[in-house]
């Protein structure tokens, strides 16, 4: 109703102008039209203020859960940066560890001396040189336990079966038996065993494999009496075997890193 009243009291302002300007020639009915009209139009389209939007309320639930978000993303962004820090590290020691051996290589180029191997030519074996020894170890004692069982038993089928039973089971038996042996030091001087080394081998195998041929005897054979004759003859022929077998191939430098400090 409001701006209706000003709408009418702004038509009788332009009347009375446009009555004015009649005078100097201009028509007053066409000017009075079109200044009503777009005053009309300027108020049905101007905004009112009853429709302006009004701003929703701050929820501190809402601002909690921004902080919160905030507060994880600044700690991850920090956990990022000390990880990055540790890495650059890294990176500086093995660039500089990188340069020295280049200065070594060069030095040693040069005819410089790096060192010597020490007296005890510390060593350590590969893994194939494990897997060589474990497999070719089975064959011999897998002939041994054969010939012990065929005797024991009458059976060349009971002999067959029992050396069947464990020869790849003690094959990896072995062949982990060595890895682990292979990270104590202890006994190895002059590049390679020595005695007691491969006596302590010798008897420490030969206690796991004479455990595991009477439970596969016994099984297999169906005689305690039996199994225990094949698993006490091999006790005392494998024992003695397993200890020479160690000594031959204490003298093999395949398979075998040497270790030594160079100093310049």
């Amino acid at each position: 109703m409001v701006k209706k009243i000003r709408a009418l009291r702004f038509v009788a302002a332009v009347s009375l102008l446009s009555s004015d300007v009649g005078v100097q020639g201009f028509a007053p009915s066409a000017i009075s039209s079109r200044v009503v009209t777009s005053t009309i139009t300027s108020f049905r389209t101007r905004p009112s203020t009853s429709r302006l939007a009004i701003a929703e309320p701050v929820s501190p639930t809402v601002l909690k859960q921004l902080d919160k978000e905030m507060t994880e993303a600044a700690r991850k962004r920090e956990k990022l940066e000390r990880e990055l820090a540790a890495v650059k590290n890294k990176l500086e020691m093995e660039s500089q560890r990188i340069t020295e051996i280049e200065t070594r290589k060069k030095q040693y180029l040069n005819g410089a001396s790096l060192g010597n191997i020490p007296p005890e030519r510390t060593f350590s074996e590969t893994a194939a040189r494990s897997a060589v020894k474990a497999f070719a170890w089975r064959i011999i004692a897998g002939s041994v336990t054969f010939i012990t069982a065929l005797r024991f038993s009458g059976s060349r089928s009971a002999a067959l079966k029992i050396v069947g039973s464990d020869f790849f089971s003690k094959s990896f038996t072995m062949f982990l038996g060595e890895r682990l042996m292979n990270k104590s030091k202890v006994g190895r001087k002059g590049g390679a065993d020595n005695v007691g080394r491969s006596l302590a081998k010798a008897l420490l195998w030969r206690l796991f494999a004479i455990c595991n041929t009477l439970t596969m005897a016994v099984f297999i054979a169906k005689d305690l009496s039996v199994a225990s004759k094949i698993a006490g003859s091999d006790a005392i022929i494998k024992t003695a075997m397993m200890f020479g077998y160690e000594r031959v191939w204490a003298k093999v430098d395949w398979g075998k890193e040497y270790e030594a400090e160079f100093a310049i």
